[in-house]
Formats: structure tokens, C-alpha cells, sequence
């Protein structure tokens, strides 16, 4: 796989997890979008973005959110689904099996415009702006991180 495809992969999930567990932290919409915003003012800043680069950013964010809501699926409770696996004595293969093929074509479907987003995003970035992104991944250190 080529680098600049592994470093946009990387990338985007980083950003996912991030997003995700931001959603993670409130369970009604308003909090979601609270958070959403905060990561996106919190980005933003450091990267010093445009208003170009805020709206793609934000297009990014709403991908990710979205993504994160269709891997969830209707469900009110998905620790329940896993609970259920190992419920009896024996662990559910079947269910399982089930579980991660749904789970796949959730992100196979919304990978391509997860991929896009990402890719506008980063994009549209200075060369400045990237090499920021880049050390950020290379030190593995969050945006929330101080110092």
C-alpha cells in the first residue's frame, strides 16, 4: 500500500477514534454536536485553518460521526449485543460472525466517503499545515494532549 494511502487510513482513523470518543462521552445529540464542535475549535486552532479548511474539517467530523452511528446501528445497547455472545457456555460463533460481517459492510460502505472527506481535508492543508499533522501522528500524542 503506498505511503500517502496508509498515512491518509491512519489518519482517518485516528480522527475516528477521537470522534468517537468524544460521542462516546454524551449519549443526546446535543452532546454530541458540543463535543463535535470542541474538537473541531480545538483543531482548528492549532492547525491556525481557514474557513475553507474549518468547513472541510467539519465535513470530515460529520462523515465520522456518521460512520460511528451506523457501526452502532439501531441498537440502544451494543454492549448488550457482545454480553449476548457469551451468554451460555458455549460463545454465540454464529452471532459473531453475523456481528463483524454487518459491522464490515457498514464500513465498507461508508468508507469511501470517509476516505474522501479525509482526503479533501487534508488536502486542502499548506504544506505547514500537514507537516503538523504529521509530527502530531508521529509523536502519537492527541490534540487534547497539552505541551
Amino acid at each position: 500500500m503506498k505511503t500517502w494511502i496508509k498515512r491518509t487510513l491512519i489518519g482517518a482513523l485516528s480522527a475516528t477514534v477521537l470522534l468517537g470518543g468524544l460521542a462516546a462521552c454524551g449519549s443526546s445529540e446535543e452532546r454530541v454536536t458540543e463535543m463535535r464542535g470542541k474538537a473541531i475549535e480545538k483543531v482548528s486552532e492549532k492547525l491556525e485553518l481557514n474557513e475553507a479548511q474549518k468547513q472541510k474539517l467539519g465535513v470530515l467530523a460529520d462523515e465520522m460521526l456518521a460512520q460511528r452511528k451506523a457501526l452502532r446501528g439501531d441498537t440502544a445497547n451494543p454492549r448488550a449485543e457482545m454480553q449476548a455472545l457469551i451468554a451460555g457456555e458455549k460463545f454465540d460463533r454464529s452471532r459473531a460472525q453475523t456481528l463483524l460481517d454487518q459491522k464490515t459492510q457498514t464500513v465498507q460502505a461508508g468508507g469511501p466517503r470517509m476516505i474522501a472527506a479525509m482526503a479533501d481535508f487534508y488536502d486542502s492543508l499548506t504544506p505547514t499545515q500537514q507537516a503538523q499533522v504529521r509530527e502530531k501522528m508521529e509523536k502519537r500524542r492527541g490534540w487534547w494532549k497539552r505541551g
